[in-house]
Protein backbone atom coordinates (compact mmCIF):
# COMPACT_ATOMS: atom_id res chain seq x y z
CA UNK A 1 0.00 0.00 0.00
CA UNK A 2 0.79 3.72 -0.58
CA UNK A 3 2.14 5.85 2.64
CA UNK A 4 -0.29 8.17 1.65
CA UNK A 5 -2.98 5.91 2.82
CA UNK A 6 -4.28 7.16 6.30
CA UNK A 7 -4.22 4.64 9.09
CA UNK A 8 -6.49 2.37 10.22
CA UNK A 9 -6.95 4.45 13.60
CA UNK A 10 -7.59 7.77 11.59
CA UNK A 11 -11.48 8.03 11.02
CA UNK A 12 -12.15 11.36 10.66
CA UNK A 13 -10.42 13.88 8.40
CA UNK A 14 -8.32 17.09 9.71
CA UNK A 15 -9.34 20.50 8.84
CA UNK A 16 -9.13 20.81 4.97
CA UNK A 17 -10.86 23.59 2.70
CA UNK A 18 -12.92 26.24 3.95
CA UNK A 19 -17.20 25.01 3.82
CA UNK A 20 -18.11 28.55 2.88
CA UNK A 21 -16.54 28.10 -0.25
CA UNK A 22 -18.10 24.83 -1.19
CA UNK A 23 -21.20 25.79 -0.15
CA UNK A 24 -21.16 28.87 -2.14
CA UNK A 25 -20.05 26.53 -5.34
CA UNK A 26 -23.00 23.93 -4.41
CA UNK A 27 -25.72 26.74 -4.24
CA UNK A 28 -24.35 28.11 -7.24
CA UNK A 29 -24.91 24.66 -9.17
CA UNK A 30 -27.71 23.92 -8.15
CA UNK A 31 -31.02 23.49 -9.88
CA UNK A 32 -34.14 24.55 -8.58
CA UNK A 33 -35.56 20.74 -6.03
CA UNK A 34 -38.29 20.28 -8.52
CA UNK A 35 -35.74 20.39 -11.88
CA UNK A 36 -33.42 18.28 -10.03
CA UNK A 37 -35.98 15.47 -8.48
CA UNK A 38 -37.61 14.95 -12.40
CA UNK A 39 -35.63 11.82 -13.26
CA UNK A 40 -34.47 11.63 -17.49
CA UNK A 41 -36.75 9.68 -19.22
CA UNK A 42 -35.81 5.89 -18.93
CA UNK A 43 -34.27 6.31 -15.43
CA UNK A 44 -35.95 3.50 -13.88
CA UNK A 45 -35.24 3.12 -10.43
CA UNK A 46 -32.32 0.15 -10.10
CA UNK A 47 -33.32 -0.94 -13.65
CA UNK A 48 -30.75 1.25 -15.61
CA UNK A 49 -28.34 -0.27 -18.47
CA UNK A 50 -25.32 -1.01 -16.48
CA UNK A 51 -22.57 -2.78 -17.77
CA UNK A 52 -23.66 -5.87 -15.44
CA UNK A 53 -27.16 -6.39 -15.25
CA UNK A 54 -28.78 -5.32 -11.65
CA UNK A 55 -25.17 -3.79 -10.25
CA UNK A 56 -23.76 -0.08 -10.19
CA UNK A 57 -20.33 -0.56 -11.20
CA UNK A 58 -18.61 2.17 -9.83
CA UNK A 59 -14.55 2.70 -10.44
CA UNK A 60 -11.54 4.75 -8.30
CA UNK A 61 -8.09 4.89 -8.00
CA UNK A 62 -5.28 2.45 -6.18
CA UNK A 63 -4.99 3.26 -3.92
CA UNK A 64 -7.61 5.61 -3.40
CA UNK A 65 -6.69 8.90 -0.97
CA UNK A 66 -7.75 10.41 2.26
CA UNK A 67 -9.71 12.26 2.06
CA UNK A 68 -11.70 11.13 -0.49
CA UNK A 69 -11.66 7.89 0.91
CA UNK A 70 -10.70 6.44 3.92
CA UNK A 71 -8.31 3.63 4.01
CA UNK A 72 -8.21 2.91 0.44
CA UNK A 73 -11.05 0.86 1.24
CA UNK A 74 -14.64 2.99 -1.02
CA UNK A 75 -16.37 0.40 0.21
CA UNK A 76 -17.18 1.33 3.47
CA UNK A 77 -18.80 4.83 2.58
CA UNK A 78 -15.96 6.26 4.62
CA UNK A 79 -14.53 9.43 2.78
CA UNK A 80 -15.80 12.52 0.34
CA UNK A 81 -15.87 10.53 -2.50
CA UNK A 82 -16.89 6.73 -1.22
CA UNK A 83 -19.87 8.87 0.24
CA UNK A 84 -20.64 10.42 -2.60
CA UNK A 85 -20.53 7.59 -4.61
CA UNK A 86 -23.29 5.57 -2.24
CA UNK A 87 -25.68 8.59 -2.37
CA UNK A 88 -25.72 8.77 -6.16
CA UNK A 89 -25.72 4.86 -6.05
CA UNK A 90 -29.01 5.29 -3.58
CA UNK A 91 -30.58 7.63 -6.05
CA UNK A 92 -30.64 5.49 -8.58
CA UNK A 93 -31.69 2.66 -6.87
CA UNK A 94 -29.31 0.80 -5.79
CA UNK A 95 -28.26 -0.07 -2.01
CA UNK A 96 -24.64 -0.96 -0.84
CA UNK A 97 -25.19 -4.67 -1.95
CA UNK A 98 -25.76 -3.59 -5.45
CA UNK A 99 -22.38 -1.57 -5.60
CA UNK A 100 -19.13 -3.26 -6.85
CA UNK A 101 -16.20 -1.23 -6.93
CA UNK A 102 -13.29 -1.60 -9.20
CA UNK A 103 -9.71 0.28 -9.42
CA UNK A 104 -8.53 1.89 -12.68
CA UNK A 105 -5.68 4.31 -13.35
CA UNK A 106 -6.60 8.49 -13.63
CA UNK A 107 -5.70 8.42 -16.76
CA UNK A 108 -6.50 4.97 -18.39
CA UNK A 109 -9.96 5.74 -17.11
CA UNK A 110 -10.53 9.57 -19.25
CA UNK A 111 -8.34 7.71 -22.72
CA UNK A 112 -11.06 7.20 -25.38
CA UNK A 113 -13.11 3.68 -25.55
CA UNK A 114 -15.10 1.44 -23.63
CA UNK A 115 -15.32 0.91 -20.06
CA UNK A 116 -15.91 -1.43 -17.77
CA UNK A 117 -17.38 0.76 -14.61
CA UNK A 118 -20.60 2.59 -14.92
CA UNK A 119 -19.09 5.60 -13.54
CA UNK A 120 -15.77 6.44 -11.75
CA UNK A 121 -14.52 8.98 -9.42
CA UNK A 122 -10.92 10.36 -8.60
CA UNK A 123 -11.43 14.12 -8.58
CA UNK A 124 -11.96 14.56 -12.34
CA UNK A 125 -12.13 18.12 -13.13
CA UNK A 126 -14.49 18.49 -15.81
CA UNK A 127 -12.96 19.99 -19.15
CA UNK A 128 -13.87 20.51 -23.13
CA UNK A 129 -11.42 18.49 -24.05
CA UNK A 130 -12.35 15.79 -21.47
CA UNK A 131 -15.76 15.63 -22.89
CA UNK A 132 -14.34 14.80 -26.31
CA UNK A 133 -14.10 11.13 -25.66
CA UNK A 134 -15.93 10.98 -21.97
CA UNK A 135 -19.14 11.48 -20.54
CA UNK A 136 -19.33 14.43 -17.15
CA UNK A 137 -22.20 14.41 -14.90
CA UNK A 138 -22.71 17.53 -13.31
CA UNK A 139 -20.12 18.46 -10.84
CA UNK A 140 -20.12 17.77 -7.40
CA UNK A 141 -17.32 19.95 -5.71
CA UNK A 142 -14.90 21.87 -6.84
CA UNK A 143 -11.83 23.30 -5.63
CA UNK A 144 -8.63 25.73 -6.76
CA UNK A 145 -5.29 24.16 -7.54
CA UNK A 146 -2.55 24.39 -4.68
CA UNK A 147 1.35 24.16 -4.14
CA UNK A 148 2.73 21.99 -1.37
CA UNK A 149 6.07 22.34 -0.55
CA UNK A 150 8.46 22.13 3.01
CA UNK A 151 10.14 24.63 5.03
CA UNK A 152 13.18 25.95 3.87
CA UNK A 153 12.51 25.17 0.06
CA UNK A 154 12.82 27.35 -2.86
CA UNK A 155 9.39 28.27 -2.62
CA UNK A 156 8.98 28.83 1.31
CA UNK A 157 8.00 32.41 1.74
CA UNK A 158 6.90 33.27 -2.03
CA UNK A 159 3.47 35.28 -2.08
CA UNK A 160 2.62 35.80 -5.81
CA UNK A 161 2.94 33.58 -9.21
CA UNK A 162 6.19 35.58 -10.53
CA UNK A 163 7.92 34.40 -7.42
CA UNK A 164 7.71 31.26 -8.40
CA UNK A 165 9.61 31.63 -11.52
CA UNK A 166 11.76 34.11 -10.22
CA UNK A 167 12.95 31.56 -7.28
CA UNK A 168 13.60 28.74 -10.31
CA UNK A 169 11.38 26.26 -8.08
CA UNK A 170 10.40 23.03 -9.79
CA UNK A 171 7.34 21.86 -9.76
CA UNK A 172 5.61 18.68 -10.20
CA UNK A 173 2.13 16.82 -10.59
CA UNK A 174 0.59 13.74 -11.80
CA UNK A 175 0.07 12.50 -15.19
CA UNK A 176 -3.22 13.82 -17.29
CA UNK A 177 -4.27 15.92 -14.64
CA UNK A 178 -5.42 19.51 -13.96
CA UNK A 179 -2.67 20.24 -11.72
CA UNK A 180 -0.47 19.31 -14.87
CA UNK A 181 -2.03 21.48 -16.85
CA UNK A 182 -1.98 24.76 -13.95
CA UNK A 183 2.16 24.31 -14.52
CA UNK A 184 2.43 24.10 -18.20
CA UNK A 185 -0.97 25.69 -19.27
CA UNK A 186 -1.34 28.56 -16.45
CA UNK A 187 2.36 29.13 -15.22
CA UNK A 188 4.25 28.12 -18.79
CA UNK A 189 6.45 26.02 -16.34
CA UNK A 190 7.98 22.69 -17.67
CA UNK A 191 7.02 20.12 -15.38
CA UNK A 192 7.97 16.78 -13.69
CA UNK A 193 5.57 14.70 -14.76
CA UNK A 194 4.85 11.12 -12.22
CA UNK A 195 2.09 8.53 -12.97
CA UNK A 196 0.44 9.45 -9.81
CA UNK A 197 0.38 11.38 -6.82
CA UNK A 198 2.43 8.81 -4.67
CA UNK A 199 4.99 9.05 -6.56
CA UNK A 200 4.94 13.21 -6.71
CA UNK A 201 5.35 13.04 -3.04
CA UNK A 202 7.94 10.62 -2.74
CA UNK A 203 9.96 13.35 -4.99
CA UNK A 204 8.91 15.66 -2.69
CA UNK A 205 10.30 14.05 0.51
CA UNK A 206 13.61 13.08 -1.46
CA UNK A 207 13.74 17.19 -2.59
CA UNK A 208 14.23 16.04 -6.14
CA UNK A 209 10.86 18.93 -6.82
CA UNK A 210 10.80 21.96 -4.76
CA UNK A 211 6.50 22.05 -5.19
CA UNK A 212 3.83 19.31 -6.08
CA UNK A 213 0.79 21.65 -7.68
CA UNK A 214 -2.64 19.22 -6.30
CA UNK A 215 -5.96 19.96 -5.93
CA UNK A 216 -6.40 22.24 -2.16
CA UNK A 217 -8.57 19.24 -0.33
CA UNK A 218 -5.20 17.11 -0.87
CA UNK A 219 -3.18 19.66 -0.12
CA UNK A 220 -3.93 20.30 2.94
CA UNK A 221 -3.57 16.49 4.08
CA UNK A 222 -0.16 16.57 2.35
CA UNK A 223 1.32 19.92 4.15
CA UNK A 224 -0.46 18.43 7.48
CA UNK A 225 0.53 14.67 7.57
CA UNK A 226 2.70 13.48 4.62
CA UNK A 227 5.64 15.85 4.16
CA UNK A 228 7.89 16.81 7.31
CA UNK A 229 8.00 20.22 7.33
CA UNK A 230 4.57 20.83 5.12
CA UNK A 231 3.50 23.82 3.96
CA UNK A 232 0.71 25.27 1.40
CA UNK A 233 2.66 27.57 -0.43
CA UNK A 234 -0.81 28.93 -2.18
CA UNK A 235 -3.64 28.14 -4.34
CA UNK A 236 -3.78 29.04 -7.89
CA UNK A 237 -7.27 30.20 -9.02
CA UNK A 238 -8.86 28.05 -11.19
CA UNK A 239 -11.44 30.57 -12.41
CA UNK A 240 -10.15 30.70 -16.27
CA UNK A 241 -8.74 27.24 -16.50
CA UNK A 242 -12.14 25.97 -18.09
CA UNK A 243 -12.21 23.23 -14.99
CA UNK A 244 -15.96 23.36 -14.13
CA UNK A 245 -15.51 20.92 -11.06
CA UNK A 246 -15.28 17.33 -10.09
CA UNK A 247 -18.18 14.73 -12.05
CA UNK A 248 -18.22 12.04 -12.01
CA UNK A 249 -17.06 10.37 -15.15
CA UNK A 250 -18.63 7.54 -17.70
CA UNK A 251 -17.77 6.14 -21.10
CA UNK A 252 -18.87 8.77 -23.93
CA UNK A 253 -22.52 8.63 -24.94
CA UNK A 254 -23.35 6.44 -21.95
CA UNK A 255 -27.04 5.16 -21.89
CA UNK A 256 -26.83 6.16 -17.87
CA UNK A 257 -25.44 9.81 -18.38
CA UNK A 258 -28.94 11.39 -17.64
CA UNK A 259 -29.53 10.03 -14.87
CA UNK A 260 -26.55 9.97 -13.20
CA UNK A 261 -26.32 13.78 -13.68
CA UNK A 262 -30.43 13.89 -12.39
CA UNK A 263 -29.41 11.92 -9.17
CA UNK A 264 -25.92 14.53 -8.67
CA UNK A 265 -28.21 17.39 -9.50
CA UNK A 266 -31.12 15.98 -6.84
CA UNK A 267 -28.22 15.53 -4.14
CA UNK A 268 -26.83 19.01 -4.48
CA UNK A 269 -30.61 20.31 -4.62
CA UNK A 270 -31.73 18.27 -1.05
CA UNK A 271 -28.76 19.50 0.30
CA UNK A 272 -26.96 16.31 0.66
CA UNK A 273 -23.89 16.81 -1.09
CA UNK A 274 -23.62 19.66 1.28
CA UNK A 275 -23.66 17.84 4.15
CA UNK A 276 -21.30 15.07 3.00
CA UNK A 277 -19.16 18.40 2.18
CA UNK A 278 -19.30 19.55 5.65
CA UNK A 279 -18.69 16.34 6.96
CA UNK A 280 -15.52 15.03 5.33
CA UNK A 281 -14.18 18.53 3.57
CA UNK A 282 -14.63 20.65 7.29
CA UNK A 283 -13.92 24.30 7.55
CA UNK A 284 -11.09 25.54 7.76
CA UNK A 285 -8.50 28.88 7.14
CA UNK A 286 -7.95 29.26 3.76
CA UNK A 287 -4.47 29.11 1.85
CA UNK A 288 -3.52 32.33 0.42
CA UNK A 289 -4.66 32.85 -3.71
CA UNK A 290 -0.94 33.54 -5.33
CA UNK A 291 -1.61 36.59 -7.66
Amino acid sequence: MSDLQIKKSRKRPIALVALALAALFLSSCSSSSEDAAAPAEGCVAGELATVETGVLTIATGEPAYYPWVIDDAPESGQGFEAAIAYAVADKLGYGEDAVKWIRTTFDGAIAPGPKDFDFNLQQYSITTERAEVVDFSSPYYKANQAIVSYKGSKLDGVTDLAGITAAGAKLGAAVSTTSLDVIEGQLGLKASVFNDNAGGVTALKNKQIDGLVVDLPTAFYLSAVEIDNGIIVGQIDGSDSGDSGFGLLLAKDSPITGCVTDAVDALTSDGTIAAITEEWLANTAGAPVLK
